[in-house]
């Protein structure tokens, strides 16, 4: 993921050159290869590259069109010969990527956004209207921030320069705090008021004294496929399947997969192995980092991804995980954590993984994010049967449910029952178990941010698209706002890819009937039978793969000294956010083995972390809003102090 940073004052004052000189410091290590600027009196606009393509070596950037706008792009674009037909001028297959998006936006303006398939993110800045303009493919795999007032823009792929360069504090954002209480924040948000986030596939206007966001594409609900067959649905499926994999096996450099053992992982592997055997992936090599633990007695996948390098004929690196299970809760001096995710301290495994991408010159992970949603592993038929009840075919929907009570042993009422609620509002429906906010957070709190805390999840509306497309746009931005959470690192520099969450399989899967995803004797149908001969049958045919829960309660007893006394003055409690003495008892319990939120604790305590790291910085404004354990500035204070 190669850098783009920009700083544009609309009152056409100078900008200070070395304020500009300090930036570069921070954004050089996130661009390894080279760099280029743009700069004129009150405009700079910095590129930093890293190449993961034989056609971004020839890039230069910023690049300027004919018409004098300057463009800047972070991407891979995988439409490249499409969008070269269309444009019938003087461009070749070799062309770069960002002269073909360049050449496609001096055509057709902003409408070019909405055709360009890729994971990217774009700034275009257009000296003759005076406008800046932001844009993210469809599903945000890019990050790229901005932060406008009366008197200028900035924005950056990387949060740090927007942050630590602003020259003032920021008010705590409760609502992006809220979100990692749940499920992740909106991807719109940052953790300060006052910067954001572009939306996944939106375009942000900027001109003086106007900003607008406006979303360039969406899924077509009226798009429907239907076949005569299982095996018209199997083809077609492996075909969208392959180019997606494809697609991300454009590298100049070995490829690195992560190997689970698991259906999604080793689908990607397997087909990865398919297309490079038959000669159509530019990437001259695919190796797989597999993680294991054999201390945890429900995660046994080693017999799983060795039937994987089995059947590929290499064994990849294996990291164990298991001796470095404990978490370390000490906040890392000196080292400023613009997010949650994006500092604290780095695991055993960790480094051994930036390790094995240095060894072996990997610069693309393959990740198999967004295979469990996107392809229906949850084995719940509520979708199909809200289909069937929202087009008034009861005597399908009598049918199906008949078929699912059998298979999953509930009576036929108490499956009416649950697709009828999928209707109901929130308000009058009770909050499932994973839904209800922690019982540690305080009720002013939870009250504010209520839908962060539910997940932002919509109910199902009986009018309009299909329940099954509602549940896919639902699934969608789940995902979009786990992706936007997922941090950028510099040590070193690698992008992540993600087969499932490419568009035209998505668009694929969201126009077909949901039975042939999910049936009532096999979840994951589809993906199951159209990958038969490709994928080894041990994989196609195990069980539902378990989850990890006993090294979050070995991490809570191992640390335990330390949290107790994190827990009797925290940041979080002191800005009205969390009852410190719920959650010491929350955590008591965790190390017994009670039935508590470990997932929900754990991330308590990673946001306490960064707090503190925060509070070191002196970055956020941080108010009290209720009754706290500790005065504040005091807290504050202690913090900074135990950071140096």
């Amino acid at each position: 993921m190669s850098v783009q940073f920009g700083i544009w004052k609309f009152d056409g004052k100078p900008l200070d050159r070395d304020h500009l000189e300090k930036l570069k410091l921070v954004v050089t290590p996130y661009g390894p290869d080279h760099g280029g600027s743009y700069s004129k009196t009150n405009i700079s606009i910095l590129y930093r590259a890293f190449h993961t393509t034989k056609e971004s070596r020839r890039e230069t950037q910023p690049h300027v069109m004919e018409s004098g706008a300057v463009i800047t792009w972070d991407g891979r674009l995988d439409n490249r010969a499409e969008v070269i037909r269309q444009l019938r001028q003087v461009l070749t297959i070799g062309s770069t990527d960002v002269s073909i998006v360049a050449a496609a936006y001096q055509e057709w303006g902003a409408d070019c956004f909405a055709k360009l398939i890729g994971d990217w993110a774009l700034s275009i800045w257009d000296p003759n209207t005076r406008s800046l303009t932001l844009v993210k493919d469809p599903i945000g795999t890019r990050h790229l921030y901005y932060s406008v007032d009366d008197n200028q823009v900035t924005w950056s792929s990387i949060l740090d320069p927007l942050v630590l360069f602003a020259g003032r504090s920021f008010a705590m954002n409760e609502e992006y705090i809220a979100g990692w209480f749940s499920f992740f924040p909106a991807p719109h948000l940052t953790p300060y008021v006052g910067i954001h986030s572009v939306p996944p596939s939106s375009s942000v206007a900027i001109r003086p004294g106007m900003h607008t966001v406006r979303k360039y594409w969406n899924f077509d609900p009226g798009k429907k496929l239907r076949y005569s067959s299982d095996a018209e649905y199997e083809e077609h499926f492996r075909v969208v399947f392959a180019e997606a994999v494809r697609r991300r096996l454009r590298s100049d450099s070995p490829i690195l997969a992560e190997l689970s053992g698991g259906m999604d992982s080793s689908s990607i592997v397997c087909m990865a192995d398919t297309i490079i055997a038959s000669g159509s992936a530019e990437a001259p090599r695919l190796d797989t980092v597999s993680y294991y633990d054999n201390s945890e007695p429900n995660w046994d996948e080693c017999p799983y991804f060795n039937k994987v390098e089995e059947k590929r004929g290499r064994t990849g690196c294996h990291i164990d995980v298991g001796s470095h299970a404990s978490f370390n809760i000490d906040v890392e001096k000196d080292y400023f954590a613009a997010t949650p995710t994006s500092g604290g301290p780095r695991s055993e495994a960790a480094r051994n993984f930036r390790a094995l991408l240095t060894s072996q010159g990997n610069r693309v992970v393959l990740s198999g994010i967004g295979g469990d949603e996107i392809t229906g592993a949850v084995p719940t038929p509520t979708t199909e049967l809200a289909d069937l009840l929202a087009r008034a075919r009861f005597k399908d929907l009598t049918r199906q449910l008949k078929n699912w009570a059998l298979v999953k042993r509930q009576p036929l009422i108490h499956l009416s029952f649950e697709t009828i609620k999928a209707f109901l509002p929130l308000s009058i429906v009770r909050y499932q178990k994973h839904l209800r906010p922690v019982p540690w957070l305080r009720s002013g709190f939870a009250r504010r941010n209520r839908s962060a805390l539910l997940g932002y999840r919509n109910r199902f509306a009986l009018f309009g698209p299909p329940p099954s497309y509602q549940d896919c746009l639902n699934t969608l931005e789940t995902l979009r706002r786990q992706i936007a959470c997922t941090a950028l690192t510099s040590e070193p520099v690698y992008e992540r890819r993600y087969p499932f969450l490419d568009r035209h399989l998505m668009e694929f899967v969201f126009s077909i009937p949901q039975e042939q995803l999910l049936r009532p004797t096999q979840r994951r149908s589809l993906m199951r039978r159209a990958l038969v001969g490709i994928v080894p049958d041990e994989i196609l045919n195990r069980k539902r793969k378990a989850f990890v829960t006993r090294s979050p309660i070995l991490a809570i007893r191992a640390q335990w000294p330390r949290l107790h006394t994190m827990t009797e003055h925290m940041l979080l409690a002191a800005v009205g956010i969390i009852d410190s003495t719920a959650f010491r008892a929350a955590l008591q319990q965790a190390r017994t083995g009670a039935d508590v939120s470990t997932v929900a604790a754990m991330r308590t305590v990673g946001i306490e972390l960064w707090l503190e790291n925060i509070a070191h910085w002196k970055i956020l404004q941080l108010s009290r809003r209720e009754t706290a354990d500790m005065e504040l500035p005091v807290l504050i204070k202690k913090c900074s102090s135990s950071a140096r």
